[in-house]
């Protein structure tokens, strides 16, 4: 379920949170820890192909209250649409599927620790199978 593009975005956390948000992303959402210049307070950078794209910042005193804020979602590129179905069905983790009306597109949702909506885009002509084109909400 390689991560294709985006830039990059901030997710503010506290010190204590760093290890759930760091195996959300890596484990269930594909992306890598990697290099990270040295900022005064703990995070790390998360790589897609190179690409620093998630950047966790502990700089927090206390876990953020109303959510994630402002942030609605954040949307990934993504490949392996059968894979990543299969992934977060085999982790527990719940996920809900849109397919775009009218558009080659494949969206499924899934909710990080901190209760962010995070979306893969899933390019249809891209993908080795059709895929269903219903709306759909799994949960483990």
């Amino acid at each position: 379920m390689p991560v294709i593009a985006l830039h990059h975005y901030t997710l503010g956390c506290t010190p204590d949170e760093l290890d759930t948000l760091l195996a959300f992303y890596t484990v269930h959402i594909g992306l890598t820890d990697g290099p990270r210049p040295v900022i005064p307070f703990p995070g790390n950078w998360l790589y897609s192909h190179g690409q620093p794209i998630v950047h966790l910042a502990a700089f927090l005193d206390e876990p953020a209250k109303g959510g994630t804020g402002p942030l609605d979602h954040i949307s990934f590129r993504a490949q392996g649409l059968q894979e990543t179905r299969a992934h977060f069905r085999a982790h527990g983790i719940a996920y809900e599927e849109a397919p775009v009306p009218g558009w080659p597109l494949h969206q499924v949702f899934v909710r990080d620790p901190k209760g962010l909506k995070v979306e893969l885009t899933f390019f249809l002509e891209e993908e080795q199978q059709p895929q269903q084109q219903s709306r759909a909400g799994h949960k483990p």
